[in-house]
């Protein structure tokens, strides 16, 4: 997993709940890494799941709402990082519709080892898309937060709900409507 992800991480926790909080899921989690991370470094996701796993337990907050309000927190780095892709496209709908066939491939250009989700498109309109998703890692509240951000950065909002098409969570549908006021 990319550093940029671990850095933005501990950089939530700093802001959301404190330094004494990064250093507790630091000391309590076993890391190789020992908890130094660089934006430009390669990390074992089983450090990710580590932390996160310490942040809930600390702050009583379940997993999933913690790595949703994270993906609502790494949008901005995103944004902010790879602005020009953002001015690509005119809508939310078409920039999640160009996830695997555009976004994706331009991650494989700068971090080939990446180890990306898919997002297959089931349908779309100018008003509405179905995605499944796909991750062994299972990070689909963190997707749920940045397709909610992508919808914030372009003005617009939505009605976003996910069904887990199995357990474990690595296959889930994304159903995301375009609200009008």
């Amino acid at each position: 997993m990319k550093g940029m992800v671990f850095t933005g991480f501990l950089d939530m926790v700093e802001s959301a709940f404190g330094l004494e909080t990064v250093d507790y899921i630091i000391e309590n989690s076993d890391l190789q890494s020992q908890g130094v991370y660089t934006s430009v470094g390669t990390y074992d996701f089983v450090e990710m799941v580590s932390l996160i796993t310490n942040l809930s337990k600390k702050v009583d907050l379940p997993v999933n709402t913690l790595l949703y309000e994270y993906g609502k927190y790494f949008f901005n780095t995103l944004a902010s990082s790879h602005s020009d892709i953002f001015k690509q496209y005119s809508s939310p709908i078409s920039l999640l519709s160009s996830v695997e066939s555009h976004i994706h491939v331009h991650v494989r250009k700068i971090y080939p080892n990446a180890e990306l989700p898919t997002f297959d498109v089931v349908e779309e309109t100018n008003d509405s898309i179905q995605m499944i998703y796909k991750s062994e890692r299972s990070l689909y509240s963190f997707a749920h937060g940045l397709i909610e951000k992508t919808f914030d950065h372009y003005e617009s909002k939505a009605t976003i709900s996910y069904e887990l098409l199995n357990e474990k969570g690595t296959e889930v549908r994304f159903i995301i409507n375009k609200i009008y006021e």
